[in-house]
């Protein structure tokens, strides 16, 4: 109709998979033959984000992060898991020089394709609202800040190289994952609302919380499986499913079943962008789920 407003468009829904080298993939997901050097080369071009765990684990050196930019297409985006050592050995206290020696470690080298950072907590720490509001606190907004702490950085990247070169500002986004019932808390939700850092919502075959709540301008989804953890495959009717929450979400809405901690709805927004990983590897689903998630969404 002439002169009728026009809908805003949606955010950008980036279904993808959390990591990319697993042993089973090979001749099914890849082809037969592929070298391993290339599976990321490969995979970036059938999804549009990956996330990154090797920096779960230990901090990653520059050159690893230099060739994961550059094997991939412009526009990827990458989501990049923070490391255990903050999480899960320190949970969260101390954490101002462990945080300067992951963004000294080469992360920042993915410029413009660094996306959300995935602060996974363990499932023994539970919600202490303090703790929290004091590490949530401490991350870096932009890749400015970022770099501003990683001056603070201590001998332990010194060996492996840091990364510290100007670069154009960009906002940084963070999600944080929770494995604790004590974090079905309003509270909670408010204090990530107050912050801007996103809830992820985790599916989890019903071991740990499954939050919708929104609490940041986008929406962050890992789908570990919903029948056996890691192993089961997505079907046709909960890839349906997820498939009208995301879209709700980049819509920048809430579907009406959300299930959330707070009473309280989220801010209204004319969009949000949504990142969605599967981490069901075991049996190879990952990648073919996203592909068909990803289908569904641009039917």
């Amino acid at each position: 109709m002439p002169g009728a407003p026009r809908p805003h468009a949606p955010g950008n829904a980036r279904i993808g998979i959390s990591g990319w080298r697993y042993a089973p993939w090979r001749g099914v997901f890849y082809p037969a033959g592929l070298p391993q050097r290339a599976e990321l080369e490969f995979a970036s071009r059938q999804v549009a984000s990956i996330e990154i765990n090797g920096s779960f684990y230990s901090l990653q050196p520059p050159s690893a992060w230099q060739q994961w930019h550059a094997a991939t297409p412009d526009g990827f985006v990458f989501a990049v898991k923070g490391p255990r050592f903050i999480t899960h050995m320190k949970k969260l206290l101390d954490a101002r020089v462990p945080l300067a020696n992951f963004f000294a470690s080469g992360v920042l080298s993915l410029r413009a394709k660094l996306g959300p950072i995935l602060w996974q907590l363990p499932p023994n720490l539970g919600f202490d609202e303090q703790r929290l509001d004091a590490f949530l606190g401490m991350l870096p907004r932009d890749s400015a800040a970022a770099r501003e702490l990683a001056g603070g950085h201590d001998e332990r990247v010194v060996k492996s190289g840091t990364w510290l070169e100007p670069s154009p500002v960009r906002a940084l986004r963070h999600a944080i994952e929770v494995r604790h019932p004590s974090f079905v808390d309003p509270r909670f939700v408010a204090l990530l609302r107050r912050h801007r850092v996103a809830l992820v919502v985790a599916d989890t075959a019903g071991r740990w919380p499954l939050l919708e709540d929104v609490t940041a301008d986008f929406v962050y989804v890992r789908l570990h499986g919903d029948v056996e953890l890691y192993a089961s495959g997505y079907g046709d009717q909960a890839l349906a499913d997820w498939a009208r929450r995301i879209d709700a979400w980049r819509h920048g809405g809430q579907v009406a079943d959300a299930r959330a901690a707070s009473p309280r709805a989220p801010a209204k927004a004319p969009r949000r962008d949504v990142y969605c990983y599967f981490d069901n590897d075991v049996k190879v689903h990952a990648p073919f789920d996203a592909l068909r998630l990803a289908q569904r969404l641009a039917e």
